[in-house]
């Protein structure tokens, strides 16, 4: 009998990429289309577009995440197939492979992350394709914006700290140029901005206000994932300027099929100035679990600018270890757990982020972090697919100025979890879940009775401690509400608590912040996505270094407010053949914004005061351009966007943990596939001048200057490199050559503090050079 439910019929039940992996009950005639031959006639393209014709033209749902077709090709299918084995020839040569899911269906999967050997094109085993951090995500409110850097990249341009890993990220800049000092921006908005997790573990807190909070390895990482803007209720808490996802490696990761274990030695030179050293080992413990394990080792010397300068203050040695199990704790049960150890130390300026000038006074410094991370997921039906997520993390800084007050350390403590569970209906599901946070900052004087007695505003106190306590709930549906229409909406609800234990004070806010999305696929290749996500922050733990405060004063203001934010995005997406493109409007604004300002206001406010400021607002515009070739691809990129506090600009010294001010910037990507063994590609990124930049509005508020100034931000063009080879006849061993800043240009980071030495009584306040020309050389060899 023939069958009667064609691939059109079952058409309304098929999941496209366009939902970005919804799995549903499946009717018993889409599972009898699965199995029945069908005269698919699919023409070349993206991959995307072809996995929704097949998924329309077979009847069958398929789920995937977004990031596994990203940027792939196909070169079409036709003829007449069951959808198992149309399916099988789509995929050939892509690293993936479907999987059935059990109700006539399937679920396609990434085999294995692009390896740092490759030794065999032998697919890996099935052990790889399913583990506790492989969440499918729907993203609708700013996916034109997202960005997804992913462990090749990272390894072809030997990343070695933030500002490498977002080199080629326009909407992310990164100043700072010392590792320890780096501080990420995006669109403008520091960090402290964003919800920042590894592995689903958040890096929050400030340590000291001229430091970096966010500290990674980049050897360690499998993917990285921006989520510009306030998004959708699963962000996280503080998701006030985006969410920025850190995911690392597993052993499956790095194993072929058959392989029961395996190691990793890669050393790498810096011609300016260092060297860096990592050992990986990684192996099967049984069917089910594996493990990995990981040492590195970084040694730097102070680094030389475009001219050839010496930065003082940047040389630094790093240590990591990294510790990974995971696997099944039963069919449909997933678990890892891991555990990182790292550490920086260094002598630096009292300032990490402000240059040390030559003869100057270093102090030497100390950084660490540990984290543990357990990830625990399930598959357990359409109704029941549980995430959950529960960390600890320590970080500490401590600091030496031996000149004054001697060591002073400071520490943050983290822990808490994350319960969320998806429940599918057809083609719609339902996200929800609780989280909870505790931080526990602490700061405290470390040198004799007679410093403390000299420096502390009461001798008796020389320890500081705040505790802040979040609560938070949401939900979040995706609605296929039609074959090209997807809805998305959301509410979460936040809890903060905030208790200043030292001086029995603190604030306590609470509040909903709700969105709404859409996204519509006009055809095959050009689809729109709009939406309006809001977000809310109350007060949370203060910078370690500035707990303390002096009698009689006080650092909260009585009334303060929660931050609340609103972000509208509206944006174009192409995808074709070979040409691909995109393009956003956003605009955000944050009311009532929480701040420590400069200096110290009229009693009884103290130095340190967190009050409500005023209102943020930024809004830009980015467009994407690329086009592919049989081995070239190219990609052009440009993005602007203006920031302003209260109707004026923002910049990074007076503006700090807030915002900071950039020029335009385009950046070119070409990436070349030389031969079968050789990769290599450019990229060029030119930032235009932004110049008389209004200044020292709030020293002139306090009476510290007369009037406000103007610095400016130059422009620069910088121009990167690498070719990535796996000599024939020695399938072990991978040979990287990258060069930084190609011409050797001297330049000053737009995200770093402008140059502030042209103002009386301001000298030496500016941001640190970026590093000259560097060549970096790699050789990795599997064992």
């Amino acid at each position: 009998m023939k069958n009667r439910f064609s691939g059109a019929a079952c058409a309304a039940l098929a999941i496209a990429f366009t939902t970005a992996a919804v799995t549903g009950v499946v009717s018993p005639a889409c599972a009898q289309a699965s199995v029945t031959k069908v005269n698919f006639s699919i023409p070349a393209g993206p991959l995307d577009a072809a996995i929704v014709q097949l998924g329309r033209q077979g009847g069958v749902m398929i789920a995937i995440l977004p990031e596994t077709v990203r940027g792939k090709q196909t070169s079409g299918l036709r003829g007449g197939y069951t959808t198992s084995e149309a399916l099988e020839r789509l995929l050939q040569g892509t690293s993936l492979s479907a999987q059935p899911d059990g109700r006539g269906g399937f679920v396609i999967r990434q085999v294995a992350v692009e390896r740092v050997v490759q030794r065999s094109a032998k697919p890996v085993a099935e052990t790889v394709t399913s583990g506790p951090e492989d969440i499918a995500e729907v993203v609708v409110v700013g996916q034109t914006t997202s960005v997804l850097v992913g462990a090749k990249q990272l390894e072809q341009t030997q990343a070695n700290d933030l500002a490498d890993i977002f080199r080629n990220t326009p909407s992310v800049s990164v100043g700072g140029s010392v590792g320890i000092a780096q501080k990420v921006y995006v669109r403008g908005m520091e960090d402290t901005l964003l919800n920042v997790t590894v592995d689903g573990a958040p890096q929050t807190g400030t340590l000291f206000h001229h430091i970096g909070r966010v500290q990674i390895e980049p050897e360690l990482m499998k993917s990285v994932k921006l989520q510009a803007g306030a998004g959708e209720a699963t962000s996280g808490f503080g998701a006030v300027g985006g969410a920025l996802r850190f995911r690392t490696k597993s052993a499956e990761d790095l194993l072929s099929e058959g392989e029961p274990f395996g190691m990793l030695g890669k050393a790498s030179w810096f011609s300016n100035n260092g060297y860096k050293g990592s050992v990986t080992a990684y192996g099967r413990l049984s069917d089910n679990w594996s493990l990995l394990g990981s040492l590195v080792y970084v040694d730097r010397d102070d680094m030389q600018d475009g001219d050839g300068d010496r930065l003082y203050g940047t040389a630094a040695e790093q240590a990591l270890g990294f510790l990974k199990l995971s696997g099944k704790l039963a069919p449909n049960h997933f678990l890892s757990v891991s555990y990182e150890h790292r550490d920086e130390e260094g002598k630096f300026g009292q300032r990490p982020n402000w240059p040390a000038l030559e003869g100057a006074i270093l102090y030497p410094a100390e950084a660490g972090r540990r984290t543990t991370v357990a990830n625990y997921r399930n598959e357990l039906g359409d109704l029941v697919n549980m995430d959950v997520t529960a960390y600890y993390t320590r970080a500490e800084f401590t600091q030496d100025i031996f000149t004054r007050w001697g060591r002073y350390g400071a520490k943050i403590d983290t822990f808490g979890f994350d319960v969320r569970n998806t429940s599918r209906f057809g083609a719609h599901e339902l996200i929800y879940g609780i989280e909870h946070k505790t931080d526990r900052v602490s700061s405290e004087y470390l040198g004799d009775a007679q410093a403390i007695a000299d420096w502390a505003w009461n001798p008796a106190v020389a320890a500081f401690k705040e505790e802040g306590r979040l609560w938070g709930a949401y939900v979040q549906g995706h609605f296929q509400v039609s074959d090209p229409l997807l809805i998305s909406a959301g509410v979460r609800y936040d809890d903060y608590d905030l208790e200043q234990v030292t001086y029995d004070s603190g604030t306590s806010s609470q509040g909903f912040s709700g969105n709404i999305g859409l996204k519509y696929a006009f055809t095959d290749t050009l689809s729109l996505t709009a939406g309006h996500a809001q977000a809310f922050r109350g007060k949370e733990v203060g910078d370690a270094f500035t707990l303390e405060r002096r009698p009689g004063r006080i650092t909260l203001a009585p009334n303060l407010e929660p931050e609340r934010v609103d972000n509208t995005e509206v944006g174009l997406t192409y995808k074709a053949t070979r040409l691909r493109g995109s393009a956003s409007l956003y605009q955000m604004t944050i009311d009532d914004v929480i701040m420590d300002q400069i200096g110290a206001g009229a009693p009884p406010q103290d130095a340190t005061y967190y009050e409500n400021v005023g209102k943020f607002e930024t809004k830009g515009f980015e467009l994407r351009v690329g086009y592919s070739w049989p081995r070239v691809s190219a990609d052009v990129f440009y993005t602007t966007y203006d920031s302003e506090l209260n109707g004026r600009a923002v910049e990074g010294y007076e503006e700090i943990g807030l915002a900071n001010a950039s020029g335009d910037q385009w950046n070119l990507n070409v990436a070349w596939q030389a031969a079968s063994n050789i990769d290599t590609g450019f990229n060029v990124r030119h930032v235009q001048a932004l110049n008389d930049i209004p200044v020292l509005y709030r020293a002139r508020e306090i009476g510290w200057i007369a009037d406000i100034q103007r610095v400016d931000k130059p422009s620069y063009t910088v121009a990167d490199i690498f070719i990535d080879w796996k000599p024939k006849g020695l399938d072990r061993l991978r040979v990287n050559i990258a060069v930084q800043n190609l011409f050797d240009v001297k330049y000053r980071d737009h995200a770093s503090v402008a140059d502030y030495n042209h103002i009386p009584d301001w000298e030496g306040i500016a941001g640190v050079y970026e590093a000259g020309r560097d060549v970096r050389v790699s050789l990795a060899y599997e064992f």
